[in-house]
């Protein structure tokens, strides 16, 4: 099996994390939030593995955009993954779901179970 990258195309974060794992030899499949959406299934699973406060990106343009009020809401998993699943680009990227059964967020390949 091969690792799964859950973002969006044009992320730099995702074109990094995908050309990394293809110049180590990783035939990663990927799966496009703003094609596919976000599969509410996996999200419980991300929110599991790596908790809201990880997942959450509140340093991206999405959640700036958001009111102070819908942004002040968020305050634990519920909440959080509402948000996640009505926009997309609230969350970290990339997700990667590894062979293993791992999860991890972000591009760090220190940190990624190879």
């Amino acid at each position: 099996m091969n690792p799964i990258v859950y973002g969006i195309p044009n992320c730099d974060t995702v074109k990094k994390a995908r050309t990394w794992l293809t110049e180590h030899g990783f035939n990663a499949s990927f799966h496009d939030f703003k094609k596919q959406g976000v599969p509410e299934s996996k999200l419980d699973i991300w929110l599991g593995a790596a908790g809201w406060e990880t997942l959450l990106n509140r340093k991206g343009s999405t959640w700036r955009k958001l009111d102070a009020a819908v942004q002040a809401s968020v305050g634990d998993t519920a909440s959080a993954k509402k948000i996640m699943l009505e926009h997309a680009s609230t969350i970290k990227r990339p997700v990667i779901a590894w062979p293993s059964g791992a999860i991890t967020v972000g591009f760090s390949p220190d940190q990624w179970p190879l």
